[in-house]
């Protein structure tokens, strides 16, 4: 048991980093930036944002992979056995990851490209689609946890 507490630990602590992160900004620094910076500088400021979050997220979800692929085969001897509520878990995140690689690899080049050519009205447009994109991930995140807390309730 000792030996599922490692990658156990590491897994929460993964997708707290992940998840909480997208909760911050979704529902306190969104509405905070939109209250306090003219629409420049809170593109500029979520362009700073991203970058360093997306960092944290990307060691989050090679953390999350990994220690989830381990759990998965100290527990489970792999995927065929491994109980539905762990499959569901599995499926959440990879849906999660390919949100989050469309907002990393097509959006934010869009806001980076928007806000260096000062074209705000674009910016804004783009940084509309990325928060959509976020909040589905956030709700698809949540979904993820409650499933995995049902799971240890019972």
């Amino acid at each position: 048991m000792l030996a599922f507490a490692l990658p156990y630990t590491l897994h929460v602590l993964a997708a707290l980093v992940w998840v909480g992160g997208m909760f911050f900004a979704w529902l306190v620094l969104r509405p905070a930036t939109v209250a306090a910076l003219e629409g420049p500088a809170r593109l500029r400021l979520w362009v700073e944002v991203f970058r360093r979050f997306f960092g944290w997220v990307w060691l989050a979800i090679a953390v999350l992979a990994i220690s989830g692929i381990g759990m998965l085969h100290m527990r489970f001897s792999g995927f065929e056995t491994a109980p539905r509520y762990v499959q569901l878990m599995m499926g959440g995140g990879i849906v999660m990851f390919a949100l989050f690689l469309r907002v990393q690899a097509l959006l934010l080049p869009e806001l980076r490209a928007a806000v260096q050519a000062e074209d705000w009205p674009a910016g804004a447009g783009v940084l509309g689609r990325i928060r959509r994109m976020v909040g589905i991930n956030l709700l698809l995140g949540i979904a993820v946890v409650a499933v995995a807390r049902a799971r240890v309730m019972f």
